[in-house]
């Protein structure tokens, strides 16, 4: 594979995680407001790390994607793994208008189980063809576990806005 085409690659891989996390951002446009508002548990970050944090993390998940792309392509194994990646990128989207646009805390909160085992999935698959991609996804299932909780807790602490 030329050069060009590996940086075509790459640049394309990191474009698609951004455009993710720009739609998922348009539906979470309110959550600074909206996150100050709540009720919150103790642990909490707060809302001023959550960007510096998915920008590492979007970065991440497209060199990992490209990493598997790089070596196979989109042929056997790698196609499938490749194809579950985007069905966590979706699930990732969706999450932030389910519970920042549309308040949906219950919704948001099986949603995101469904994500975190989207994840696991893509994470096994990628450590089949290539394990820097695997682990390269670690740090986003640990923010995602996190989240996972954080998800719940907002959600006991708030039934009657989520």
């Amino acid at each position: 594979m030329s050069l060009m085409k590996q940086v075509g690659g790459l640049l394309g891989w990191l474009a698609l995680s951004f455009i993710v996390a720009g739609i998922g951002g348009w539906g979470s446009a309110n959550a600074p407001v909206f996150y100050r508002e709540l009720m919150l548990p103790e642990w909490a970050p707060p809302a001023w790390l959550f960007g510096p944090v998915w920008t590492a993390l979007y970065t991440m998940m497209g060199v990992a994607a490209w990493l598997v792309w790089r070596e196979f392509g989109f042929t056997g194994a790698a196609k499938r793994a490749l194809q579950v990646n985007l069905v966590q990128l979706a699930l990732n989207m969706l999450w932030s208008w389910l519970f920042f646009a549309w308040y949906l805390g219950a919704v948001s909160f099986v949603e995101i189980i469904v994500l975190w085992f989207a994840i696991v999935t893509t994470i096994v698959l990628y450590w089949r063809l290539n394990r820097a991609a695997a682990i390269l996804l670690l740090p986003y299932l640990a923010w995602v576990s996190f989240a996972m909780a954080l998800n719940y807790s907002i959600w006991q602490l708030n039934p009657y806005v989520l």
